[in-house]
């Protein structure tokens, strides 16, 4: 096996982790905000409001990830009516079946996050004069951010892995590059050098996350 003979094959596949990781940039900024908000939204006295946040939860975390992005690609566009004006491109539809997803999963993180911190804290902030917002901002949500460190990081990793889906709704990400490379050439190799970038992303990862985790730790 020729030396370029691996470089023709790899340069496809890093076009591929390109895609892998924009999407993985893209869902990680917006899921996480959203699944903070949905946290606070099942914690909201409004009962509507907190039901239809545990609903969503609920749906979002009992299907999984693959059905839901058939659904958004696939399954939108037919809906009568209505269905002309949710047909979006393959990467977009990705995009937004990710985010949807992960936010439920961020959101039970940080509510878990939140039962961890002791009552007395809220107790003491208003002994102390805080007001609701200065409470939550310089209080709470620091306090839950060093407890939900890790799970996040776990979760983030898990994010990354699973843009391999892109490969069922026709997105070309680093998959699809693998799989046309094994298909055409009759070799598992560009399986393993998949694996490897995978590797490579979740190591770098992994020592963003830790790093956070030394920084915090001690603040």
């Amino acid at each position: 096996m020729s030396a370029n003979y691996i470089d023709s094959m790899i340069k496809p596949m890093l076009e591929g982790a390109e895609m892998t990781v924009l999407l993985f940039l893209i869902a990680i900024v917006i899921s996480v905000p959203l699944g903070f908000l949905l946290t606070l939204a099942v914690k909201s006295s409004s009962k509507p409001l907190a039901w239809c946040a545990h609903t969503y939860i609920y749906i979002m975390r009992g299907t999984p990830l693959l059905l839901q992005l058939l659904v958004i690609c696939f399954g939108l566009p037919m809906i009568p009516g209505i269905g002309e004006y949710l047909v979006l491109d393959r990467f977009t539809a990705a995009c937004v079946g990710f985010i949807l997803n992960y936010a439920a999963y961020f959101a039970e993180i940080f509510r878990g996050g939140l039962l961890a911190i002791d009552k007395g804290q809220y107790e003491a902030s208003q002994v102390l004069g805080f007001s609701r917002w200065q409470t939550m901002t310089r209080i709470i949500v620091p306090q839950m951010f060093r407890i939900v460190l890790p799970a996040v990081s776990n979760e983030s990793i898990t994010l990354i892995k699973d843009t391999a889906l892109l490969y069922a709704v026709a997105v070309p990400e680093l998959l699809h590059y693998a799989q046309t490379a094994v298909n055409r050439d009759f070799t598992i190799v560009p399986f393993f050098i998949a694996g490897i970038i995978y590797l490579i992303m979740t190591l770098l990862l992994t020592t963003l996350f830790k790093w956070l985790e030394r920084r915090f730790k001690f603040e």
